[in-house]
């Protein structure tokens, strides 16, 4: 069973600066996961041709089942407000995804505690703090009918700011206590390896350095695991033709 994670950047390449269906079609068809966690996806966003980009993954990647999350509706440039999930078809948001090969028995979405205000961030590289808000946060999980019975995934993106991400990954891990085991979390984190599995309390099954795109330094993106999974082979990194991220993918087997 392959499962991966892709923060693709709503499609976007960095290098012509433009977002292709047809490239973000290629790029999840060659990922030949069955099941993806996507982030940082959009749906009926002019800057990415009004597409549905979760529609357009499931499609390249054979899905069976998948959902959209919204975390913000509205259009980047003008109004952004948190989504609530009763947003009408249509209408501009920006969210995650979970897709998957095998039927999904059930769904479930948790929104993440938000970051009320701004607060002071050190970014690399700066000489002093810059006063920065953050955007909702949220997950999306379900229990699949895979190939050795039930188990349950979840997706999400947590918040870049150092100590907020760690309050919301404590709620998520909190959320799904007593979930249909194994369990499998994915998602960017934006966190190191080290603190995600300390906060989490869960395993890591795919090591592997994903940001930045070029020369990546740091793993912000993870497959973590509690109960009997184990990874079968090594993690990839796989570097794609759109997005700032690396791809992270890994075979797993049951123990």
């Amino acid at each position: 069973m392959r499962i991966a994670t892709f923060n693709i950047l709503h499609g976007r390449s960095p290098e012509d600066d433009r977002v292709d269906v047809d490239r973000l079609a290629a790029a999840v068809k060659a990922l030949d996961a069955d099941v993806l966690g996507l982030q940082e996806v959009d749906r009926d966003q002019p800057r990415s041709m009004n597409a549905d980009l979760t529609a357009v993954a499931a499609k390249a990647m054979g899905a069976v089942d998948s959902q959209f999350v919204a975390a913000l509706a509205g259009t980047p440039g003008g109004t952004w407000m948190a989504a609530t999930g009763d947003e009408q078809p249509g209408a501009a948001s920006y969210g995650i995804a979970l897709l998957s090969r095998f039927p999904v028995v059930s769904w479930r979405v948790v929104r993440l505690p938000a970051l009320r205000g701004r607060v002071p961030v050190w970014f690399r590289g700066a000489r002093a703090p810059k006063l920065v808000g953050d955007e909702p946060r949220v997950s999306v999980a379900a229990v699949l009918d895979g190939p050795h019975g039930q188990f349950t995934v979840a997706c999400t993106h947590l918040s870049f700011v150092p100590g907020w991400n760690s309050v919301q990954l404590r709620r998520l891990v909190r959320s799904l206590a007593g979930t249909r085991e194994p369990l499998v979390l994915l998602g960017d984190l934006n966190m190191e390896p080290r603190q995600a599995q300390r906060v989490s309390g869960l395993r890591g099954l795919a090591p592997g350095l994903t940001f930045p795109l070029e020369q990546p330094s740091r793993q912000l993106d993870h497959v973590l695991a509690r109960g009997g999974l184990r990874a079968s082979g090594p993690a990839e990194a796989v570097r794609l033709p759109l997005s700032d991220h690396r791809a992270l993918v890994v075979d797993v087997e049951p123990t």
